[in-house]
């Protein structure tokens, strides 16, 4: 593996902890590692979604930078008497990623490696092979011989199980591959702007925010917001990447490398027009590449963020991301510094005068 500098180690210790949604305390920990000395002070809901607070002015506006601390996963729900593990995916997958993958159970007594099984091919009728396996008929395998033995090990249902992949830094050392870009890409991203705004003057009180359980349903997303009740909110998180085969540009324009996403539209939110014109236009004054894109289905933290309280302008603004919900991701680390720098630079232009102008656009 390539030598870590700095910004490396850190996506790698956010990368490789585990946390699915309801269970992200180690990622929270993390986080607020980094995040802690470039804050006013750090604070956390009752559902777990970490808060850092950086205050300029105390009458200034409340800018909210919302990235997401859960990943995929699955969660233990039953035992078998031969010791193996059946599951309940906890968020989006897709059957056809998940065979033969290594996982780990996150157990009361520590970690425990497992492998996702199902019936071999072999005893498969013709026509079954064909099909693609359902997730109900997967399981894990522990290598134990009996639930007993299982649970001996400390294995239980409602244990966690996440997936597991080594964070690798590629021959383009651009690239990155890891598990959970989704969504520690946007921690980072919040931990950075706060660094950047630590020794800089700004009007505003912004807040970096790591979010639980929004893979299931933007839960910690409407917590967190109900407790700031910001004026404007980013939500930072993955995009889909259009570089890779069988992608049309009808479905995706997004290219890795070429900048942060601009969200048109998603299944959550229509894009608050006087926000994202704010953006773009102070993108555009920076000289920080950017593309537009819009989803059909999906969302991010935003998509419950803009309904709080009397409504919040927001957007999301996304990194184009290869195979997410898997157990591999990859991005690209220019379109993750140029997310920083411009929610930076779009930090350093607000005001009282300049959200009212982008709320009331």
């Amino acid at each position: 593996m390539a030598k870590l500098d700095e910004t490396l180690t850190m996506l790698k210790k956010l990368t490789d902890a585990k946390g699915i949604p309801g269970n992200e305390k180690e990622v929270r920990q993390v986080m607020r590692s980094y995040i802690e000395p470039y804050a006013d002070e750090v604070t956390t809901d009752r559902l777990g979604s970490l808060i850092a607070k950086k205050t300029g002015p105390t009458d200034g506006p409340k800018i909210m930078i919302s990235g997401h601390l859960d990943e995929v996963g699955f969660m233990v729900t039953r035992i078998d008497d031969r010791g193996y593990l059946y599951f309940q995916t906890v968020g989006g997958w897709w059957s056809q990623v998940m065979l033969a993958q290594r996982v780990t159970i996150v157990t009361k007594k520590g970690d425990i490696t497992g492998v996702i099984g199902s019936k071999p091919p072999h005893v498969l009728s013709p026509e079954a092979r064909k099909k693609p396996a359902d997730i109900k008929d997967m399981f894990v395998d522990i290598g134990a011989s009996s639930r007993e033995e299982a649970m001996e090990w400390g294995v239980l249902p409602g244990d966690q199980i996440v997936p597991y992949f080594e964070f690798t830094v590629m021959n383009n050392e651009k690239m990155l591959l890891a598990k959970a870009w989704d969504n520690r890409i946007g921690c980072a991203i919040a931990i950075d702007v706060l660094r950047n705004l630590k020794e800089t003057h700004h009007p505003n009180v912004v807040y970096g925010v790591g979010t639980v359980q929004e893979e299931v349903g933007l839960r910690g997303a409407k917590t967190a917001a109900q407790t700031i009740k910001p004026d404007i909110a980013f939500g930072v998180d993955v995009g889909i990447a259009g570089d890779t085969p069988g992608i049309t540009e009808k479905e995706s324009t997004s290219k890795m490398g070429k900048g942060p996403q601009i969200i048109l539209y998603d299944a959550s939110m229509v894009s608050h027009k006087g926000l994202r014109d704010f953006v773009t236009k102070v993108a555009d004054e920076a000289n920080i590449p950017y593309q537009f894109d819009a989803l059909s289905g999906g969302g991010t933290d935003s998509g419950s963020i803009h309904l709080t309280a009397n409504g919040v302008p927001a957007l999301s603004i996304t990194i184009a991301t290869r195979y997410i919900h898997t157990h591999a991701a990859m991005l690209h680390r220019d379109d993750y510094e140029n997310t920083v720098k411009l929610i930076t630079e779009v930090i350093k232009r607000l005001d009282q005068e300049t959200v009212a102008n982008i709320t009331y656009d």
